[in-house]
């Protein structure tokens, strides 16, 4: 039975185990909804396909979530050989098939070499990327193709995990607008048969790597037997982990909090700092402007 009550305030983030069958906008609007919370929003789309970590930012947590927008993500998939569909992945109707040629696990080690680092990667039709004000994979949908902008990406990580004779399983880690399908099929035309996703799982995105995660199924029932959803939030600053922290006395923090620079004893750095109270209290982010400390996204205080 649904917990009845107002939505409120919820802070923090939900590392989602996400399903496949179901769009991220789906598992963030059911998530919001068993968390009965006012404020949430996702970082970054997985395909309907898909599973694993959607990172679900609520309230005061939203503020960063374009950080994680922007962070490394890393994936398992499943290709299959030799077949081609018209949107890349396994939901998508057969366009041609082809003979898989013969393959040592050294010479499609090789093919995958390739594709490391910065590549130019052209956005597959079903996505939802827009030209001239329209969602790609709505012209899609209508039969329309129109030629999009290849856009740079960089591949930080291709690793073969499995090998079969038609096909392969690879971990991948790549840049945010990487799009892992079009990536297998790049594969396939270099191999020469063709290729298309069957499966892919997000194992993280960068600080979270391979984290425990929590199904919508669990919350429901978690919810449903009246237990504490908040110890599945995980604190906002720890996905900055990567940024250095400051820790500021009283007056410093008020005057941060109140718009004005300040010096600090640390040595100026050009990049983002978490900012702390003496207390351990996370305030937010702030950043150098010549010596100075200047704010640059404060959370709301109590």
């Amino acid at each position: 039975m649904q917990q009845k009550g107002k939505f409120r305030d919820v802070d923090g983030i939900v590392l989602l185990d996400k399903p496949s069958g179901i769009t991220s906008n789906s598992a963030l609007q059911q998530t919001r909804s068993i968390f009965r919370a006012i404020k949430a929003g996702h970082t970054g789309s997985l395909d309907p396909l898909a599973t694993g970590l959607l990172p679900i930012c609520f309230g005061e947590a939203t503020k960063m979530s374009g950080y994680l927008l922007d962070a490394h993500k890393h994936y398992r998939a499943t290709c299959q050989l030799g077949v081609t569909t018209n949107t890349g992945d396994s939901e998508g109707e057969v366009q041609t098939t082809a003979t898989v040629p013969e393959l040592t696990e050294s010479e499609l080690t090789k093919i995958f070499q390739e594709f490391l680092g910065k590549i130019q990667q052209v956005p597959p039709m079903y996505s939802a990327i827009s030209i001239d004000g329209q969602r790609l994979y709505k012209l899609a949908r209508a039969g329309k193709e129109v030629d999009r902008p290849a856009r740079e990406v960089e591949i930080l990580k291709l690793d073969l995990l499995e090998q079969t004779a038609d096909g392969f399983v690879v971990d991948v880690s790549c840049s945010k607008g990487t799009y892992i399908r079009t990536l297998l099929e790049d594969i396939g035309k270099e191999i020469g048969c063709g290729a298309h996703m069957t499966a892919l799982r997000r194992t993280g995105v960068s600080p979270f790597i391979n984290p425990e995660m929590v199904t919508i199924a669990q919350l429901d029932d978690e919810r449903d037997a009246g237990k504490d959803l908040l110890v599945h939030l995980v604190p906002l600053d720890r996905a900055l982990n990567h940024l250095p922290a400051l820790t500021l006395n009283a007056d410093q923090a008020l005057k941060i909090t109140q718009g004005q620079k300040v010096k600090t004893e640390h040595e100026p750095d050009n990049g983002l700092s978490r900012l702390y109270r003496e207390s351990g209290e996370f305030m937010g982010l702030g950043e150098y402007s010549g010596e100075l400390l200047k704010a640059k996204r404060l959370l709301r205080t109590n």
